[in-house]
């Protein structure tokens, strides 16, 4: 993918940054039932357990890993689109897992999502304009519909849609514009705190490029800040300041960007560097592929201990994975790993 280089350095941020999202041993568990009109619970799918990270003003966190492994669940969770099971949510130091329904709302102008689909999260029935209108209305953020128009108009042109287009259906775009209207609608409210999540994922590439460029112009524009959920590992390192790494519902490393690829310490993120692609044929011959062992656990039956513990290829002499579940412990500056004995092991 081609992408343009920012017209800015990353920032240094240090400890001392202010922190906008701090999450506490969060957890999201869905209740597995059983029966048809007795019904009764037989389980808990594991989806986000124990997960701890902040993310900072202006700044971007990139979150990755395979499907599956909890990363969109995180996000709605943070967002209280999912109520957590347990575990803490502070926006700008407001705990908002203590909110109502009415006070979640008024806090819907500071947080907001870009969904995954651009096919599936626009409303048919509803115009262009409609869909990205809706948020003033219900925040009440525009006194008559001249200055509704007028917003509306100068959203659509921020994202790079001609005014023009707010009469049109979402039929009538391509899968970009789509993605564009839903940046917009996020937008529309002036939020602080955006989660995007995989918003390049259903795209071509060189539309992803694009919107990965426009993001990052609105962030710029605006001062936002990002939760940016992704696959594609060239792309998170491209936008994000920091990176997460998520496996099975727990994340395994958090490091800076740069210091996450020149020296990834967990042997899942490892394994996920690995995977990158190359565009050079000596080099791809030549380098080494770290093949897992085994499959992916279900989240209803995790392992005991350490998530990740089966899939290592165990070579002579290495470290077991540990049997009491892994926290996270600070091994240098910014960075955060895992502290499974075994995984830690190269």
């Amino acid at each position: 993918m081609t992408t343009k280089t920012k017209k800015t350095t990353k920032k240094k941020t240090t400890k001392n940054a202010d922190i906008l999202v701090n999450v506490e041993n969060l957890k999201m568990h869905f209740p597995v039932t059983s029966g048809v009109i007795m019904q009764r619970t037989v389980g808990q799918v594991k989806a986000v357990d124990n997960v701890s990270f902040f993310v900072r003003k202006g700044e971007t966190l990139g979150l990755v890993g395979e499907s599956g492994c909890g990363k969109t669940t995180t996000g709605r969770a943070v967002l209280q689109l999912y109520k957590p099971t347990s575990g803490k949510v502070q926006f700008n130091g407001q705990e908002l897992t203590e909110l109502n329904a009415n006070e979640m709302r008024a806090m819907r102008k500071e947080v907001q999502i870009i969904f995954q689909d651009p096919y599936g999260s626009l409303n048919p029935r509803m115009s262009a304009g409609d869909i990205i209108g809706e948020p003033l209305k219900v925040h009440k953020l525009v006194s008559n519909k001249k200055e509704y128009q007028d917003k509306v108009a100068e959203l659509l042109s921020v994202v790079g849609l001609s005014p023009y287009m707010a009469d049109r259906y979402p039929h009538e775009f391509s899968g970009g514009q789509r993605q564009r209207i839903g940046i917009a609608r996020a937008l529309a409210v002036n939020p602080s705190f955006v989660v995007c999540d995989e918003p390049v994922s259903a795209l071509d590439v060189s539309i992803q490029a694009q919107v990965v460029n426009l993001l990052e112009d609105l962030q710029e524009q605006f001062g936002l800040t990002y939760l940016f959920i992704a696959h594609d590992l060239s792309v998170v390192k491209h936008i994000s300041d920091r990176i997460a790494v998520m496996y099975l519902g727990h994340i395994v490393e958090i490091a800076p960007a740069n210091e996450l690829y020149f020296n990834p310490i967990h042997a899942y993120t490892r394994a996920l560097l690995s995977a990158i692609p190359i565009p050079d044929p000596t080099i791809e011959k030549t380098r080494e592929r770290i093949i897992l062992e085994g499959d992916v656990p279900s989240p209803l039956n995790p392992p005991e201990g350490c998530v990740f513990k089966g899939r290592r290829a165990m070579k002579k002499g290495q470290k077991p994975c540990s049997d009491t579940t892994p926290v996270l412990v600070e091994v240098s500056p910014e960075h955060w790993v895992a502290d499974c004995p075994g995984c830690m092991e190269k």
